[in-house]
């Protein structure tokens, strides 16, 4: 009986706070559009200069990590935020590499990936992996980066989206 009274007292004095959070962060996030790239008409209109990473002569670099929530791929773009979408011109080299300490990554494409060797990037720490973009279009891919010797919680897994324009772009 004290338990349920118990109960009672606390549900009516945290459900109301809890459902107006929850339903303020839900708003936020309509608010702010969530939308894919790659779920555009034209997700290449969305390129530019703050978003494209390298080019035909300089190199992309995808600095693929884990965080403590999750895994996160970071491009060589000046204020790049993890798992934003960036975008490649047609012929770009993109380097995917971890600067974290004892770490591996799994970077894949799906079915069709818009590189020259299509599959699964399988890097680390030590083993960076160089691809060229070949095929224009906007492509949702997932990134795991995983720490060796951890225990508990040693990998995590993020999705991001890459847009590959036409060299004109």
């Amino acid at each position: 009986m004290k338990i349920q009274r118990s109960f009672a007292i606390w549900s009516s004095l945290l459900l109301p706070p809890l459902s107006m959070l929850l339903g303020s962060i839900g708003a936020q996030g309509q608010s702010r559009g969530n939308k894919y790239a790659c779920s555009e008409p034209n997700p290449a209109a969305l390129c530019n200069a703050g978003n494209t990473c390298g080019s035909a002569s300089a190199p992309c670099t995808v600095d693929v990590k884990r965080t403590s929530t999750a895994a996160q791929a970071v491009p060589s773009i000046t204020n790049a935020k993890g798992n934003a979408t960036f975008c490649v011109k047609v012929g770009t080299t993109v380097t995917w590499r971890s600067t974290s300490k004892n770490t591996g990554f799994v970077v894949d494409f799906g079915p069709s990936a818009p590189f020259d060797e299509g599959g699964t990037i399988i890097g680390g720490s030590d083993r960076a992996v160089s691809t060229v973009a070949k095929k224009e279009g906007c492509y949702k891919y997932s990134a795991g980066a995983c720490v060796s010797g951890a225990i508990y919680g040693m990998c995590g897994t993020g999705n991001a989206e890459a847009i590959v324009i036409g060299g004109g772009n």
